[in-house]
C-alpha cells in the first residue's frame, strides 16, 4: 500500500522552476531514496511535499491530497522533515530541541525521550548541554531525533551524511535502519552517499534536472551501468 503518492509535480522557487512534472509512490513502511547530482531537485522534492515552496501537480498521503496544505497541516498529518544542514535551535538544551518536536501533544512525551535516548544514548549524556556546543554529528542526531519525536508515520531526511566523517555516518545510517525495522516508519531519503542509501533503501529515484529519468527497486538499480559509473565509482 502507498503511503506517499506524487503526481506531476511542479516546484517553483519565484518564476524559476525547478521541478518539472515528478511523479513516484513510496510504500508503506518502506524506505524510498532520491539520487541525482547537485541541482537536480532532490532537496526541493522534499521541501514541496512539506509545503515549504508553491507547487502545481498533485500529492497524496495515505490516499488523500495534502498539496495545497499549509505546513503546519502537513506535519499534522505525520510528515516529518529533517532539513539539509540539520536545523537545530543552538540557544537550547538538547532536551529542549526534543520537547520541541513533540509540541503538537502534551501525553507520552517522557516515554518518547526515552525512546529516542535508546537510539541515541550520546544525546541522553547530552541531554542538558547546549545544542550549539555539540559536534556536527550529535546535531544530525539531534535533528533526527527531533523529529521522531512528532511520532512521524513519514520521515523525509535531507543530506543526512553532509559533513560528517565515515565512521559517523555508518552509525547514522545503522540507526535509521533500526528505526524502520523496529517502528515500521516510512522514510524519503535525499543522500549524497549513493552506495549507503541504495544499501539501505528498498526503492530508488534519479532525477535529472527536475525529472525523474530512472526508478526501481534499489538492487535492480545497483547494477545499472549509469548509476555505477556516475554515482558508485564503477
Amino acid at each position: 500500500m502507498a503511503i506517499l503518492e506524487v503526481d506531476g509535480l511542479e516546484a517553483y522557487y519565484g518564476r524559476t522552476k525547478a521541478l518539472h512534472g515528478v511523479s513516484f509512490s513510496m510504500e508503506e513502511r518502506g524506505i524510498t531514496t532520491v539520487l541525482g547530482a547537485n541541482g537536480a531537485g532532490k532537496t526541493t522534492t522534499l521541501r514541496a511535499i512539506s509545503a515549504m515552496v508553491p507547487t502545481a501537480g498533485t500529492i497524496r498521503l495515505d490516499g488523500e491530497r495534502i498539496d495545497g496544505r499549509a505546513p503546519e497541516d502537513i506535519v499534522g498529518r505525520g510528515v516529518a522533515h529533517v532539513p539539509e544542514g540539520r536545523g537545530t535551535f543552538v540557544d537550547l538544551t538538547v532536551e529542549e530541541n526534543l520537547r520541541l518536536g513533540a509540541w503538537l501533544r502534551r501525553r507520552g512525551v517522557a516515554d518518547d525521550l526515552q525512546r529516542v535516548f535508546g537510539y541515541f544514548p550520546i544525546l541522553a549524556e547530552r541531554r542538558r548541554q547546549m545544542a550549539g556546543t555539540l559536534s556536527g554529528g550529535e546535531q544530525q542526531m539531534l535533528a533526527i531525533a527531533r523529529a521522531l519525536m512528532l511520532r512521524p508515520r513519514l520521515l523525509l531526511v535531507d543530506e543526512p551524511s553532509l559533513g560528517l566523517a565515515p565512521m559517523l555516518v555508518k552509525e547514522i545510517f545503522r540507526i535509521l535502519r533500526a528505526i524502520n525495522r523496529d517502528t515500521g516508519m516510512s522514510m524519503l531519503l535525499v543522500e549524497q552517499n549513493a552506495a549507503l542509501a541504495l544499501d539501505l533503501a528498498d526503492h530508488v529515484f534519479l532525477l535529472e534536472t527536475g525529472r525523474v529519468v530512472l526508478s526501481g527497486t534499489s538492487d535492480v538499480l545497483q547494477k545499472n551501468d549509469a548509476i555505477r559509473r556516475s554515482y558508485l565509482g564503477y
